[in-house]
Parts: structure tokens; sequence; C-alpha cells
């Protein structure tokens, strides 16, 4: 009966370990595909990019891709809900290394400062709104997603600028929407001519714009 039991508990957790694995293969699929998105996004432009160069970049047939996604667009926003994402943590960490409020704002800076690194996701981004201005399902999908975002963020500024007394000249989310575009601007102008517009330029500039903002009067009583 003991050896009866075991057995039966050994094969109990088979398919556990197999659902596990199942887990790990669809996840580690998901995520090629993702990063094969992007390549081919960057280097073919939205539009242009077809779901089976996609799906061969990552190493798969169309029936992995549907298997995944639904579209062209919903690999997008996966994209998209992905950066995001790193985004808030990363500014989220580096906001949680201090605990006073003037520095919080410095971190806040320094990170808009360098917002235009991910080259190739802004590019893409910048594609998409045109193909979503075009189409008004994907329009309705973005701006939802972009209105959520920006809220995450407005939170965060609220949070440090009720601390330091001040409040800002337009609402939070504008204010995440405003330093969002002109970064994506900027980066656009720096690829087309860096020499006229260094990285250098643009890191300064966006500092520049996120003082005018930040660096508001205090609060009335």
């Amino acid at each position: 009966m003991p050896v009866r039991g075991k057995r039966s508990r050994r094969r109990a957790s088979l398919p556990i370990a197999h659902s596990q694995r199942q887990i790990d293969r669809t996840r580690a699929t998901r995520r090629k595909l993702l990063d094969a998105a992007k390549r081919i996004f960057a280097q073919d432009g939205f539009e242009a990019a077809r779901l089976e160069d996609i799906a061969a970049g990552a190493g798969y047939t169309r029936g992995a891709f549907y298997a995944n996604f639904e579209s062209k667009e919903d690999i997008f926003f996966a994209l998209f809900e992905e950066w995001a994402q790193e985004r808030i943590e990363s500014i989220t960490d580096d906001l949680r290394r201090h605990t006073d409020p003037q520095a919080k704002l410095a971190a806040l800076r320094t990170h808009y400062a360098g917002l235009a690194k991910d080259r190739r996701l802004v590019l893409i981004s910048m594609e998409f709104k045109l193909f979503a201005l075009r189409h008004p399902e994907a329009h309705a999908r973005l701006r939802s997603r972009h209105r959520r975002i920006r809220a995450s963020f407005g939170e965060l500024f609220a949070e440090i600028m009720s601390a330091l007394g001040r409040g800002i000249p337009i609402a939070f989310p504008a204010a995440s929407a405003c330093l969002g575009v002109l970064s994506q601007g900027l980066l656009l102008e720096h690829l087309l001519d860096p020499k006229t517009l260094s990285d250098d330029d643009v890191r300064h500039v966006l500092g520049l714009f996120f003082d005018s903002i930040f660096q508001a009067a205090p609060l009335a009583l």
C-alpha cells in the first residue's frame, strides 16, 4: 500500500510538471514573437510589416503567431504595454531611492532628460499613432491606453509636487503627454540630422522643458 501511494503521488505530479513546461514554452514563444515584431516594425514600418515575417523572424509559423496574438495591432499593444510598464517600474525604483521630495524631483528630471533612448520603440510608436488616426478602432484603443498610462505618471507627479507644496501650470497627465511628445519629436529630428541636433542637445532641451513645467510657484494656502 505505501508503495502504491508513492507511485500515485508521483503520477499525480506529472501533469503539474507538464503544465508548467507548457506555460514556460508559451512564454518563450510569446517573447520571441514580441522581439521579432519590434525588429520588423522598426525595419519595415508598422503598416508594411507582414505577420509572416514576424513569425519567421521568431522562428515560427503564422499559426504560432495567431496562437498568441490576434493581429499586428494586438502585438503592437503588447509591446506598448510592456514598454509602459518598464518605464513605470524604472521611474518608481528611481524615486524610491530618495526620501527628500526635491531629490525625487531631480531624479524625475534625470529620467525625462534621457527619455528618448529606446529609438526603435519610439519610432514604432510614432508610426502607429499615424495609423491609429486613420483607423477609428485602433485610435480608440490607443487613446484609452495613453490616458491610463499618463494618469499613472500624473499620480507620481502630483505626489512629488504636493510634498514640495508647489503646483504646475497644466494638468499632471497633460504634463506627462507633453514630455513624451517632445522627446519623440526631438528624437526624430536628431535621427534626421544629428549634426544639427545632438544627443546632448536633446537631453538639454528636455531638461529645460521639464524645468519650465515643474519649477512652478508655491501652492496658494
